[in-house]
């Protein structure tokens, strides 16, 4: 009776039907790699990630087909993925969008819904092309994020602080911090620079203070 009642839940899929179903989802994650590449905005993106897109959206759509109608398969599936711990952090709530739009578009793949999976990569995409266009109409604030160490002295005001007011619309102190033995301080400030072209020339500035050793001048993703 078990194995009727299982019986019940499987189906059988064709040679042809799983190269097309791969093949379809391997299409669609290009293009959903292409559509991240097109619209994304930081200062640079990961080959790695782009080829994990197209790679995700094949994985998934042979789980499906690997499922089918089974529901013993899909609890041990089940099983199986909650012993794995994923331990890369994503920062960017954009790339675990992408994540989930080739998931979905790996499962529609994999039940051979092809229309679906197209018609939604393509309409999907379009939003992602014009969401990115509209952040250049409307372009949002750029700043940095610098740090550098400082060795403290107690005869005369941080000379810094006028290099950060000759080069900077605003500036935000957000962490100082003590490091090593010598009384040298970390200290970090969100900046709004007044002309971008000059972002050189205020980390020589600031380098060549007295009591400065090194200097970082980072695009801070996170700020926008």
């Amino acid at each position: 009776m078990f194995n009727g009642f299982e019986n019940i839940f499987v189906y059988s899929i064709s040679p042809i039907q799983v190269v097309a179903n791969i093949l379809l989802a391997f299409i669609c994650g290009l293009l959903i790699s292409l559509i991240y590449r097109w619209t994304y905005s930081g200062p640079t993106y990961s080959v790695t990630y782009l080829n994990s897109l197209i790679v995700l959206a094949m994985i998934t759509s042979i789980v499906i087909m690997v499922i089918g109608n089974n529901l013993a398969r899909a609890f041990g599936l089940v099983g199986a993925m909650s012993i794995i711990r994923f331990r890369t952090a994503i920062k960017d709530t954009q790339d675990i969008v992408f994540i989930f739009f080739s998931l979905t578009v790996g499962m529609a793949a994999g039940v051979g819904l092809h229309l679906i999976a197209l018609i939604g990569v393509l309409l999907i995409g379009l939003v992602f092309i014009v969401l990115s266009k509209a952040q250049f109409v409307y372009p949002q604030r750029k700043e940095l994020l610098v740090q550098f160490s400082y060795r403290a002295t107690k005869d005369r005001e941080a000379p810094y602080l006028d290099v950060i007011k000759e080069y900077c619309k605003s500036n935000s102190l957000i962490n100082v911090k003590a490091i090593g033995s010598k009384g040298d301080i970390e200290i970090s400030y969100y900046v709004h620079l007044r002309h971008k072209n000059q972002s050189e020339e205020f980390v020589r500035k600031l380098k060549d203070i007295q009591g400065i050793e090194y200097v970082n001048l980072l695009y801070d993703e996170e700020k926008f």
